[in-house]
């Protein structure tokens, strides 16, 4: 679907008015075991057989981990066509970690933003299609009464089935944009930092729950204002934690910025996704401060990419891929 196709369906939905923000939970202490996950795209049997690899789900996909906290870094959809499907198993697995005392920490990626603010460029084919019913069709017509009529034809060719449906359960009381709008862009447990993007050094001294308040606050309350200037927002900025790779990128030259962006987060690393490490493996730089864990699950997309989690219990980290285990940082002397 062309930008100029989706501008005119955009003026065919209206949102609701936004939820009330959720409280904040930003900073966790004492987790027996933290399993991160980065970027799945769309990717749901990797995204499955990378979470059955790291023991936090069974071979029926139910909730094994105990009391681990699984953390996912967002990004879980655009691009590859199972995104529902692994929404939908991030949304079950919160209940029932909840119940055996874990937690699932699903964080926000740019993705999961761009969806609410309406940019749906990199939407796949079988994404839309998840949202079809057979309805879809009068649904779509349905839509197109509201248009102007010399632009119906157009708005025909230009709209798959399914976007009605999918711009509806991405609004702030549908079914998808509610539970999101729920959920936080970072969190920080046992002093480790885990958001999508990285904490620039603009963005150094900006509390945690401050990020993320005002994240949420984006996505909900200022819904029309963000929509029109999407890139002066904090979910939207360059150097905002959603979209922010300098962690990824610097050079080591760059450690005396991350150790100041530490300090003043009381921090004692940042594990970050967004950014695909080259030859599908988990990264760390600046002495094991930062943790690079997008190992570009969606192969179509990265070609030498695979599925891969990052296990922390007992001062080690540990990448975890469907073959093999392999330490990557310890502070056990």
């Amino acid at each position: 679907m062309t930008r100029r196709g989706l501008l005119f369906a955009a003026a065919l939905l209206l949102l609701a008015a936004p939820p009330p923000l959720a409280a904040d939970d930003c900073e966790i202490q004492g987790a027996a075991r933290i399993v991160a996950v980065g970027d799945v795209h769309g990717a749901y049997d990797s995204f499955v057989a990378i979470l059955r690899a790291a023991g936090v789900i069974d071979e029926k996909q139910r909730w094994s981990g105990g009391r681990t906290r699984l953390v996912q870094l967002g990004d879980v959809v655009d691009r590859g066509p199972d995104s529902r499907k692994a929404l939908d198993l991030l949304r079950r697995l919160e209940k029932e970690a909840e119940r055996a005392k874990g937690a699932v920490h699903a964080l926000l990626g740019n993705h999961e933003v761009m969806w609410m603010l309406g940019d749906l460029r990199y939407v796949s084919k079988g994404e839309y299609a998840a949202f079809t019913t057979r309805d879809s069709e009068a649904v779509l017509e349905r839509q197109l009464e509201r248009a102007k009529p010399e632009m119906r034809d157009e708005l025909r060719k230009q709209t798959p089935l399914g976007y009605v449906e999918l711009n509806r359960a991405l609004a702030p009381e549908g079914e998808y944009g509610k539970w999101l709008r729920g959920h936080d862009a970072l969190v920080k447990i046992d002093g480790i930092l885990f958001l999508h993007g990285g904490i620039s050094p603009a963005l150094a001294a900006t509390p945690c729950a401050e990020i993320n308040a005002t994240v949420r606050r984006e996505i909900t309350e200022e819904l029309k204002q963000t929509r029109s200037a999407p890139l002066k927002s904090l979910a939207g900025r360059e150097d905002g934690p959603l979209w922010y790779r300098g962690l990824a990128q610097e050079p080591d030259s760059f450690e005396p910025q991350v150790e100041q962006i530490l300090q003043a987060q009381g921090a004692r690393a940042i594990v970050i996704a967004h950014t695909p490490a080259p030859g599908g493996r988990i990264k760390t730089h600046f002495g094991g401060r930062v943790f690079q864990i997008d190992t570009g699950m969606l192969t179509s997309y990265v070609p030498d990419g695979r599925a891969s989690a990052l296990e922390i219990k007992d001062g080690t980290f540990t990448a975890i891929y469907l073959d093999r285990r392999e330490v990557v940082h310890s502070t056990v002397p």
